[in-house]
C-alpha cells in the first residue's frame, strides 16, 4: 500500500491524551502495548477470581482443542512462544494433572477429564462475556480493519511486507 502523501507523519511522543487528529503521529508500540496489558490484566484479574490463569486455560483449549489428543511436549512446544517463560507450560500442566483437569491415557496422551472439561467450559463463557466488554461499541468490521493493520505492521518490521 502506497502512502497517502510522499511526506512521512511525524513521530510524537506518545501521548496517552492525544485527540483523534493526532492519532496519526502516536507511536504503535505504545498504544498496542497498552491495549495488550489492559486486555490481559482484565481476563487474568477475572480468571483470579475463579481460582485459574490464564495459561491454564490455553493448555485446557489446546488439549481439548486438536483431532488428536497431544503430548505433553506438543503442548509445551505450542504453548511456550505465549508464557512467561520456558517453564511456565510445564508446570501448568503438572498443576492441571494435579487438580485432576487432566489425565494422561495410556499412550501418555493428555486428555480432558469432566471436572477439566466443565471448566473449560465455564472459562469459555467467562472470557467470551469479557470479549464483550472490551469490544463495546466496536463493530466486526472494526474489529477485522484493526487486525489487518497490526497484522501489516508485524509484517513490515518482519521484513515479509505480505499483507
Amino acid at each position: 500500500m502506497k502512502p497517502l502523501t510522499d511526506t512521512p507523519t511525524d513521530q510524537a511522543p506518545a501521548d496517552p491524551a492525544a485527540t483523534d487528529d493526532m492519532l496519526a503521529t502516536q507511536p504503535i508500540g505504545y498504544w498496542s502495548g497498552l491495549a495488550q496489558a489492559a486486555v490481559t490484566r482484565q481476563l487474568r484479574d477475572a480468571m483470579a477470581t475463579i481460582d485459574v490463569t490464564q495459561p491454564q486455560y490455553w493448555v485446557l483449549n489446546r488439549v481439548d482443542g486438536g483431532p488428536a489428543a497431544p503430548s505433553r511436549e506438543e503442548v509445551v512446544i505450542q504453548l511456550t512462544p505465549l508464557a512467561d517463560g520456558p517453564h511456565e507450560i510445564a508446570r501448568v500442566i503438572d498443576q492441571l494433572l494435579h487438580r485432576g483437569w487432566l489425565r494422561t491415557d495410556p499412550g501418555q496422551r493428555l486428555r480432558l477429564t469432566d471436572a477439566g472439561e466443565a471448566a473449560r467450559v465455564r472459562l469459555r463463557e467467562l472470557v467470551t462475556e469479557l470479549r464483550g466488554v472490551v469490544h463495546e461499541g466496536i463493530s466486526d468490521e472494526e474489529y477485522v480493519a484493526a487486525l489487518k493493520v497490526l497484522r501489516r505492521m508485524v509484517a513490515n518490521v518482519e521484513g515479509s511486507g505480505a499483507s
